[in-house]
């Protein structure tokens, strides 16, 4: 089985949380008996996380010899400039090293729903959207690529993971994926 989830803003991706008080969880959503994250998606990020019961299909999902492609619409601050988004494609130097080159383009806003607690609008600083897709997926990697080259991330929102995209699916809601 496999299921993909909309995970909101504030979310972790797992069942139980031991912090005090405990934050929101993957529990709170209905999903079926059995399935687990394959992958992570921090909590303050948003979109598409995949869950199965299927171990040797959460290891292809996820492990990084796989290179499954994941898209990502980032909002950035800053105007997104040819060499930023060159130097994205190129690949960059993070603390662990140098990532794989990502695909890198600049879009519309998409349409998306309000994220709560809103995104911090600044009059003087403007702001921009990008398309990132990678194929590997370390810590926090998008966040960090985009600041490696002077844009820090606002709101990063999965899009796609492997040929399975967001759409129709609203904060909270889940959908099985037939099999291929």
């Amino acid at each position: 089985m496999l299921i993909a989830f909309n995970k909101p803003y504030g979310v972790l991706c797992q069942f139980t949380d031991r912090s005090i008080p405990p934050r929101p969880t993957l529990a709170g959503f209905g999903l079926p008996a059995g399935v687990y994250a394959a992958g992570r998606l921090d909590f303050d990020s948003e979109g598409l996380l995949l869950l199965t019961d299927d171990g040797a299909l959460a290891h292809k999902l996820t492990d990084p010899r796989h290179k499954q492609p994941k898209t990502y619409w980032v909002q950035v601050e800053g105007d997104a400039r040819e060499e930023q988004l060159e130097a994205l494609r190129r690949g960059v130097e993070l603390n662990d090293g140098p990532t794989l080159p990502a695909q890198a383009r600049r879009i519309d806003a998409p349409a998306l729903w309000p994220r709560d607690p809103p995104v911090r609008f600044r009059k003087a600083i403007p702001d921009a959207w990008l398309e990132l897709t990678i194929r590997e997926g370390r810590n926090r990697q998008v966040r960090r690529m985009t600041a490696a080259v002077g844009l820090p991330t606002l709101r990063l929102v999965r899009a796609g993971v492997g040929g399975v995209g967001l759409e129709g699916l609203a904060p909270g809601q889940w959908r099985p994926i037939p099999p291929r």
